[in-house]
């Protein structure tokens, strides 16, 4: 289960964002093209590296338990905005490349359990979100 996670201006940028979890630090930033100051990933980027890290994760844990021969997980991930029944949606483009002797049926169930990992299918349904302000 993920713990919680701390973000706040952190005074180095227009929109420079210090992110903390546990004990880990990163900076959060926008693009130069939209006023930032490219210092840090942007929280797109940190959406798609949480759901590639975790399709990696899961298909190492699964290859792991059933014993498949896989050698190595590369997940690429990209985003952009697509027009869906005349609503523009946000689409997230994901590639895996497995290497190791695989079958083709090993291949294709492991391309199944990918679309299984929690964040895979956090972000393909409605995902409650409640939002209040601290006292």
């Amino acid at each position: 289960m993920s713990g919680v996670v701390v973000v706040a201006e952190n005074g180095q940028g227009r929109y420079q964002q210090a992110v903390t979890t546990g004990q880990h630090q990163l900076i959060a930033d926008e693009p130069i093209g939209v006023g930032g100051a490219d210092a840090g990933p942007a929280p797109f980027d940190f959406i798609m590296a949480g759901l590639g890290a975790c399709t990696s994760m899961t298909l190492r844990m699964y290859a792991e338990r059933k014993g498949l021969a896989l050698a190595k997980v590369s997940v690429t991930l990209s985003h952009e905005k697509v027009e869906v029944d005349g609503a523009m949606r946000d689409c997230i483009h994901r590639q895996i490349v497995l290497e190791g002797d695989l079958s083709d049926e090993q291949r294709q169930r492991l391309l199944e359990i990918a679309n299984k990992c929690p964040v895979h299918r956090a972000l393909s349904q409605s995902i409650l979100l409640d939002c209040a302000l601290a006292a």
